[in-house]
């Protein structure tokens, strides 16, 4: 903290000297994204495993990382971490809550709707990232791609969609996985060992 007197008026300047807590929110997402598509693939089933990522990871973690973002002034990580931290809840609950007997289970035209919209939503935030760096333009670009993708495996009832976006799924968590990481290996030595492809 400095104070600094101009024409008998004290003002204050405060560094922010608190982590970046975006590493954790990328890498919650990217690794819980990639077992998740792991089984759109047909290779796992839907069990304990991916569930408790979808909670305690993909679900708290990243919502950890957008409060975290809110205390930085970053609009941008607030709302996608805090967001999708959510996403990951609500797909949990899509699921638990029928096999516990609390509500029906979502028809396929209602999963399809619902995964639309995120697409949209994610879509918006892609532009967003339009200034910020190619990483994350590739996160987001390929995230809408696979919210649409498995929209459209809902909608049609044609599991080739599916498997498609477990593929796809798969490279779009590895990548954030990598946006998450290289910030870590940046900050820690200083210097760039991981490029970002900051926008200029």
């Amino acid at each position: 903290m400095q104070e600094k007197l101009e024409n008998n008026v004290t003002q204050i300047s405060v560094v922010d000297t608190t982590s970046n807590p975006a590493p954790l929110g990328l890498c919650a997402f990217g690794l819980t994204t990639v077992l998740l598509n792991i089984h759109n693939l047909g290779i796992t089933e839907m069990d304990a495993m991916i569930l408790g990522m979808g909670i305690f990871f993909g679900g708290f973690a990243q919502i950890l990382a957008g409060l975290m973002e809110y205390k930085k002034n970053n609009t941008f990580g607030t709302t996608a971490f805090t967001a999708y931290g959510a996403f990951w809840l609500t797909l949990v609950a899509l699921i638990l809550l029928p096999k516990m007997g609390l509500a029906e289970a979502p028809t396929k035209m209602a999963m399809g709707f619902y995964l639309s919209m995120w697409a949209l939503f994610t879509g918006v935030l892609f532009i967003g990232t339009l200034r910020i760096n190619k990483a994350l333009q590739a996160v987001f670009g390929l995230l809408t791609i696979l919210f649409v993708l498995l929209a459209l495996g809902d909608f049609t009832g044609n599991v080739m969609f599916t498997r498609i976006a477990g593929a796809e799924g798969i490279i779009c968590g590895l990548v954030a996985i990598y946006a998450g990481l290289a910030q870590v290996l940046n900050d820690v030595y200083k210097k760039e060992i991981c490029p970002l492809g900051t926008v200029k």
